[in-house]
């Protein structure tokens, strides 16, 4: 459907480029069909003072009944994660999911034909008027990471999200056992790419997606806690880059989940900051860390509140790569 681009960063989602994947079903890699094209979706609409998308989706947390909604609206891609696209310990990287979120909604949109032929997303509609997306909110949850020549298969599908806006939902599964690895879930608002401020959503706009908006959406685990803001006398490590946890963290620690609210937008030569605030829990049994984040600028202003959480690595099986010892909150 659309890449949007962050607010935390207006250029960022213009410049990845993937390597070519197909659209698939089950029986087999190769390019299938559109999957949205051609059902009702029964979307509800109010109608006040113009036409409306109905302004909450109903939501779903259990994969079964994710799965059965989404396929008479969503499209699958599957893709074969290469050996440039892991880390030490031979697992995905969190970048390579979110670029294949990223292409994978570009090529839904493709397929339902709701936009310009353009990577960013835009529709007809949204060109006349200078309209882009940016992303508002992102939330992450993992159950664990595909591994290195593993073929994965990402469904994606959109749901309404109040007046002005758009969420992007993605389910990642095992193309072998059809298990769940990793659940993602986005909010999109337009923003006007000359006046750089957000901008309410045209009724024409609204009509080019209307028939294709799916009315659940998906719940991801802890995406209702609230993000506190993190300052200098709360932080626990400060930095003037975007490195924000300690090195020995991301040896021996992998994402579980994050869940990001991006406040503004800042330019290609910003200058920033970030910070981030250790969590703690007295009834962590399992060796987790969470942190709070906040990314500003070098004056002051909140661009971006955070949070993610992290659990130990599974045993490394890749004999050539030296082991690390475990790291703690202590190495701070």
């Amino acid at each position: 459907m659309m890449a949007p681009i962050t607010a935390a960063s207006a250029c960022a989602f213009h410049t990845v480029k993937l390597p070519s994947q197909n659209y698939t079903t089950k029986e087999g890699i190769k390019r299938g069909t559109n999957l949205g094209q051609g059902h009702g979706l029964g979307v509800k609409r109010a109608f006040c003072g113009g036409l409306q998308i109905k302004a909450n989706a109903r939501n779903y947390n259990d994969d079964a009944k994710i799965s059965r909604v989404a396929s008479i609206s969503s499209s699958r891609q599957n893709f074969t994660i290469r050996s440039y696209e892991v880390d030490a310990n031979g697992a995905a990287s969190v970048e390579t999911l979110m670029n294949y979120f990223q292409s994978s909604m570009i090529d839904h949109g493709k397929t339902l034909g709701i936009h310009n032929n353009n990577l960013n997303g835009s529709t007809n509609e949204m060109i006349k008027r200078n309209l882009v997306w940016v992303y508002s909110e992102m939330q992450l949850f993992t159950y664990r990471y595909p591994k290195w020549d593993d073929i994965v298969e990402v469904e994606t599908w959109l749901s309404s999200e109040g007046k002005n806006a758009l969420r992007l939902n993605w389910s990642v599964r095992d193309f072998k056992t059809n298990q769940v690895l990793n659940r993602a879930s986005s909010v999109c608002v337009l923003m006007n790419k000359l006046t750089r401020k957000l901008f309410k959503m045209p009724e024409e706009v609204r009509r080019e997606f209307e028939s294709h908006i799916v009315n659940f959406r998906m719940i991801i685990e802890g995406e209702d806690k609230k993000i506190p803001k993190v300052d200098d006398t709360t932080a626990d490590y400060i930095c003037t880059g975007l490195t924000s946890i300690p090195q020995s963290i991301l040896l021996n620690y992998e994402l579980s989940a994050m869940s990001l609210k991006f406040k503004r937008e800042c330019k290609i030569d910003s200058k920033l900051q970030s910070l981030a605030e250790v969590c703690s829990d007295d009834n962590n049994s399992k060796n987790n860390v969470e942190y709070n984040h906040m990314l500003r600028s070098e004056d002051g202003v909140e661009i971006l509140r955070g949070r993610t959480q992290w659990r130990p690595k599974p045993t490394n099986n890749f004999d050539n790569f030296n082991h690390v010892p475990e790291a703690s909150i202590k190495d701070f």
